[in-house]
């Protein structure tokens, strides 16, 4: 299953995007995306991860004690998950999904998470996640 993370707007405080999921067919528009800004946080660590190609399992999570999607392999990164949330301060550089009613914020982000993980289980057996991050 591949999966396309668009950025549309990139300010001081958060960056926001358009996830779709790519098929034969093309790229439907799934939800709209929220992370931290893309300066950096410390002068070593980006705080929202760099654009490419990531690998993404479904793993448990302690801190939010359920299942859900983890990136793999992010250069000088680890722990980065698509979970709920509504503005930048609720990620610590992870990928927040949800509805885009007023900028810099998401909405339903829950009801958004489950049904995007809703669509990852419908995936054939066997079926490996990618998600590619544009700017």
């Amino acid at each position: 299953m591949e999966l396309l993370l668009e950025r549309t707007d990139k300010t001081k405080t958060y960056t926001a995007g358009r996830l779709s999921i790519v098929n034969e067919l093309g790229k439907a528009y799934f939800c709209d995306t929220l992370e931290p800004s893309l300066a950096p946080a410390n002068h070593m660590l980006p705080r929202a991860i760099s654009p490419g190609t990531y690998d993404v399992a479904i793993t448990w999570s302690p801190k939010f004690k359920r299942w859900l999607p983890i990136l793999l392999n992010v250069p000088r990164r680890e722990g980065i998950r698509i979970h709920a949330g509504n503005n930048p301060s609720d990620s610590s550089g992870c990928i927040l999904v949800g509805k885009a009613l007023l900028t810099g914020h998401v909405y339903n982000s829950r009801k958004t998470l489950e049904a995007l993980m809703q669509r990852l289980s419908e995936r054939k057996e066997g079926e490996m996640i990618h998600l590619t991050v544009k700017n």
